[in-house]
C-alpha cells in the first residue's frame, strides 16, 4: 500500500482521525481531506451545547490546530462538496468539475438534518441544528423574552431546551413520542430530565406533532396534531438525522439507510472505506445499526487505517454517548433493549445516580447520572459481558464491580 493516493470524504472526528493516523504512518504520496463546509474541521457536539450559551455567535474548536494539516502533508481541501464517486476511473469529482483521483477512498460523509415536510417549514425563524453556521445563525435570536418551540426532545432538542432557558428563553418542546429521549434511555431517566427542565421552566407537549408553521414573512407559531396554536418568535427542528449515503448510493455501492461496511469498514468496493455516522454495521449477531456517536466515528476511523496499514485490528470497544442539560451528566454505555431488566443504583435526588441494564443476568447498558465512577466501571463490565447480582448492583455504597458473579454463582 505504499506510494499510494488517499482520499477521505467528510472533516469530521471520523475524517480528520482517519487522514491524521494515515498521514504519521509516511506511508502515502499523497493524503487529501474533502470537506463541503469551509473553514479549518471543527468539533459538532458543542454546537448544541457550550455554543448556544455564549453571548456571541458560535465558536467553532477546532479538531485540529489549523496548520496542523500542513504540517503533516494532508491536502485540506474545504469550501468543495464532492458530487461523484467515479469508482470505473477511480476518481472523486467535486462541484466545479475538480477531480481527485484515489486509490484508496475513505466516506466519512456523516449525516444531516431530518427534514420536516410540513406546511411553512420554510419560513425564517425556523431552525435546524446541525453544522456552525446553523449555531450561528441560531444564536443571536436567543434573547431574553423570545418564545422558542422546539421540535423533538431527543438529545438536541434537550441540549437547546436548557441552554435556551438558561439565556431567559421562554421554552416549548413538542414531542410525538409518550416520553422525551425515548429512543436513547428508559422511561425513568427520561422522566428525570423532563422534571429537571420543568423546574428550570420549560414546557413539554407529549405526543404531540407539528401539522403547521405559521406567518406571514416569519414564523409567528406552530400549529399542533392536538388543534392546539402555541405563539413562537422561532422555532428549532430536531427530529433526528439521516446518513449522507447518496454519494455512494449513486456510485452502485450497497446501502440500507446508511452505507453498509464489514468489520474492517470495508464498503463493496474493496477500495472505498465508510467510517462514522454514515454506517450501517453488524452489531451482534442480530443487530445491524447505525450509531450516532464520536466515540463510534473514532473507533471506525481506527479500524479503517489499521485495516489500510495492514495492522492488528483494535480491541472492540462498548458504545458510549453523553449529554449536558442544565450542568446535569448523562451519561450511557453499551445498547439497552426494551426487554432489559432495569436495576436503579442510588437516589436521584443525591444528584448521583445510574440506572442499569441486565440481558439474560449480563449487564448490558447503563445511564449513569453524574457518577463517574459508576460509568467507568460498567463500560469494563459491559465489555465483558458479566453477570451480576442485581442486589449489590443495586447498593451505591458498594463498588459496582462488587457485583459481579462468578461462573460457580449463576
Amino acid at each position: 500500500m505504499d506510494n499510494k493516493s488517499v482520499v477521505v470524504l467528510g472533516a469530521g472526528h471520523a475524517g480528520v482521525h482517519a487522514a491524521a493516523r494515515l498521514a504519521e504512518s509516511g506511508r502515502f504520496d499523497r493524503i487529501t481531506l474533502v470537506d463541503a463546509q469551509s473553514g479549518v474541521p471543527y468539533e459538532r457536539p458543542p454546537l448544541s451545547k457550550e455554543a448556544l450559551k455564549a453571548a456571541t455567535d458560535s465558536v467553532r474548536k477546532p479538531l485540529r490546530r489549523p496548520d496542523y494539516f500542513a504540517a503533516k502533508g494532508i491536502d485540506l481541501v474545504t469550501g468543495a462538496p464532492a458530487v461523484q464517486v467515479d469508482r470505473s476511473r477511480t476518481a472523486v469529482i467535486l462541484a466545479g468539475d475538480t477531480r481527485i483521483p484515489y486509490d484508496t477512498l475513505i466516506l466519512a460523509t456523516g449525516c444531516r438534518a431530518r427534514p420536516m415536510a410540513v406546511p411553512g417549514v420554510q419560513l425564517p425563524g425556523v431552525f435546524s441544528l446541525r453544522t456552525a453556521a446553523d449555531s450561528a445563525e441560531l444564536t443571536p435570536h436567543l434573547v431574553r423574552g423570545n418564545r422558542l418551540v422546539i421540535i423533538g426532545a431527543g438529545y438536541i432538542g434537550m441540549e437547546v431546551a436548557a441552554a435556551a432557558t438558561e439565556r431567559g428563553v421562554v421554552v416549548v418542546v413538542l414531542e410525538a413520542q409518550d416520553r422525551v429521549m425515548k429512543r436513547v434511555t428508559s422511561e425513568p431517566v427520561s422522566r428525570f430530565f423532563q422534571q429537571l427542565h420543568e423546574a428550570k421552566g420549560t414546557t413539554f407537549h407529549l405526543g404531540t406533532s407539528v401539522t403547521e408553521f405559521t406567518g406571514l414573512g416569519r414564523v409567528d407559531g406552530v400549529r399542533t396534531s392536538d388543534g392546539q396554536w402555541l405563539p413562537a418568535d422561532l422555532a428549532v427542528v430536531g427530529i433526528g438525522v439521516v446518513p449522507n449515503d447518496s454519494l455512494a448510493h449513486e456510485a452502485g455501492i450497497d446501502c440500507s439507510d446508511g452505507i453498509l461496511v464489514d468489520q474492517h469498514c470495508r464498503t463493496s468496493d474493496p477500495n472505498i472505506y465508510a467510517i462514522g455516522d454514515v454506517t450501517r454495521f453488524s452489531f451482534s449477531d442480530s443487530e445491524v445499526i447505525r450509531l450516532e456517536c464520536v466515540q463510534n466515528a473514532l473507533h471506525q476511523a481506527e479500524k479503517a487505517t489499521r485495516h489500510i496499514l495492514g495492522h492488528t485490528m483494535p480491541e472492540s470497544e462498548v458504545p458510549w454517548f453523553w449529554t449536558v442539560q442544565h450542568g446535569v451528566r448523562l451519561q450511557s454505555a453499551g445498547l439497552r433493549r426494551e426487554s432489559d431488566e432495569t436495576v436503579f443504583r442510588g437516589d436521584p435526588r443525591s444528584g448521583r445516580h445510574s440506572v442499569l441494564y441486565l440481558r439474560e443476568g449480563r449487564l448490558a447498558a447503563i445511564d449513569s447520572i453524574g457518577s463517574l465512577a459508576d460509568f467507568t466501571s460498567a463500560k469494563k463490565l459491559i465489555g465483558a459481558r458479566t453477570a451480576l447480582d442485581p442486589a449489590t448492583a443495586a447498593d451505591p455504597h458498594q463498588k459496582l464491580s462488587a457485583a459481579q458473579l462468578s461462573p460457580a454463582d449463576r
